[in-house]
């Protein structure tokens, strides 16, 4: 196997990095980009290292979020200047591993370019094996990084936003691409910290081809920086980038962050305990009369669900537009693979059956997310399948026809129409055997506090009906049937107490 030699990091003229590339990494981030955006890397930056031979990184003295970031890298071959889709993978001659350090502290001082916060001296471990680019499929890798021997990145190219091709054709539309330039591809989820004394390895394959272990030692800097630059300085939302959540960097909850009312366990609880019917009369109450889906049969009749509204908007096929945004890693698969546990993935069709807007794969990997369900008003293929799972999905029809037929997935979690009603980001779905409801977040709380009210007067009334009473100033209830209720609701405290 070829190594990456100090010849090799001679001939880098660039190096080139993305930005976002992996799904994972998206839907980490909650942004998934609709182009690739790039930034440069001085090539001083690049290091060897391996198991054997470490490569050193200095955390530069009073600097506290040293990021790592497993890559796979892409080494040029042959130039490359306005080259097509088809022809750019010729381009590149060699695949290894590469470590993105840098430094969260300093992120603020460049405006994005990232030159100081990325750019230090061995802040671009690469290597210690080469894969000849010839030799494999580049949606067949796998890039896998340790901290401390415990791993912590684990991804591969199936299914990246920006293929590697895409990459470098896009690149050498601007600007050339010359032989020994690197291209680094965008890390997966769970890059994170690392401290003095860390070590960490990432490790590029495809099958049994590997690059074997990149290693870089981490050890404290000396030297302060000095008054007449940029200094470190760092803050929550910082620690939370870096480490990729709240939770990792030790930080509490963030409740100013929340948009409008959260969906407690407590509220959710209470729009569990009661039926859409009676949810749909109190909303009347208030005004609200357009605010259920309609049309749409449930694979799970039986079941209750209360979740958070995501949504995705498909718009009619034009042929141009669809090759464009309807392959790859598209607005329908972004929109799948970052649904969170308990939301409920709402889909505007325009109501057009005429084909597939779910399918049995990309619903099992919305279960397998925790989505509490899904909900069109287009139709499903593979409908057994789907209608077998334990997640409810609601539908128009099922249809056999491909998404192509007649849609292009567009967007996602922006203001969409579905069923006739207008669904937004983080609206309250509720759904029964009666049908779907979408609740504004700011009237849940005392919706579902009158609607238990409710259906205990309810309870209440058809006792009396069924002991022969007649409805005649007891639905509704009048005066004298309001104190009687009064006294049945103190008896029925006092059984329970």
């Amino acid at each position: 196997m070829e190594q990456v030699t100090d010849h090799i990091l001679a001939a880098a003229r660039k190096v080139i990095a993305v930005h976002i590339n992996y799904p994972s990494r998206a839907a980490q981030r909650g942004r998934t980009p609709e182009q690739p955006s790039y930034f440069l890397k001085p090539a001083s930056s690049l290091a060897i290292g391996s198991a054997e031979a470490p490569s050193v990184v200095e955390r530069p003295a009073g600097c506290e979020l040293l990021g790592y970031e497993g890559e796979i890298a892409l080494i040029i071959g042959k130039p490359a200047r306005r080259v097509g889709l088809e022809d750019a993978w010729s381009h590149v001659e060699w695949v290894t591993a590469s470590n993105d350090l840098g430094v969260y502290d300093l992120r603020y001082a460049d405006k994005g370019s990232n030159l100081r916060s990325k750019g230090g001296d061995g802040f671009t471990p690469v290597g210690p094996g080469l894969i000849a680019a010839d030799t494999v499929d580049p949606a067949g890798l796998r890039v896998r990084t340790w901290h401390n021997g415990e791993l912590v990145q684990d991804d591969t190219t199936e299914d990246l936003l920006f293929p590697f091709a895409r990459l470098v054709a896009d690149l050498s539309q601007l600007l050339t691409l010359e032989e020994g330039d690197i291209i680094l591809t965008g890390t997966p989820a769970g890059a994170s910290v690392a401290k003095p004394g860390d070590v960490v390895e990432v490790e590029v394959s495809a099958g049994e081809a590997t690059t074997g272990r990149l290693a870089t030692r981490v050890e404290e800097g000396t030297t302060a920086f000095a008054d007449f630059g940029a200094r470190p300085k760092t803050d929550d939302v910082q620690r939370e980038e870096a480490y990729g959540s709240r939770e990792a960097a030790g930080l509490s909850p963030d409740e100013s962050a929340a948009v409008g009312p959260v969906l407690t366990a407590e509220l959710k609880a209470k729009l569990e305990g009661v039926c859409t019917a009676t949810l749909s009369s109190q909303l009347r109450k208030r005004g609200l009369n357009n605010v259920s889906i309609d049309g749409l049969t449930s694979t799970r009749p039986e079941k209750r669900i209360v979740g958070l509204a995501r949504t995705l908007r498909y718009v009619p096929n034009r042929e141009d537009l669809f090759k464009t945004h309807g392959g790859g890693f598209n607005a329908q698969k972004r929109a799948i693979d970052s649904v969170n546990e308990g939301e409920i993935l709402v889909m505007e069709a325009r109501g057009e059956k005429g084909t597939g807007t779910i399918g049995d794969i990309l619903a099992l990997r919305a279960q397998v997310r925790g989505a509490a369900a899904i909900i069109t008003d287009g139709g499903v293929r593979d409908f057994s399948a789907v209608a077998a799972m334990d997640m409810p999905t609601y539908y128009a029809n099922p249809h056999p026809a491909v998404l192509g037929r007649r849609h292009i997935p567009w967007d996602t979690d922006i203001t969409i129409a579905c069923g006739g009603t207008t669904v937004q980001p983080g609206d309250i779905i509720v759904a029964d055997s009666d049908g779907i409801l979408v609740i504004p977040p700011a009237l849940a709380e005392e919706l579902a506090d009158d609607s238990i009210v409710q259906e205990r007067e309810e309870t209440f009334i058809a006792e009396m009906v069924e002991q022969g009473h007649s409805v005649d100033g007891l639905y509704p209830m009048n005066k004298e049937w309001q104190a009687r209720f009064q006294e049945w609701q103190s008896r029925q405290g006092a059984k329970g107490d």
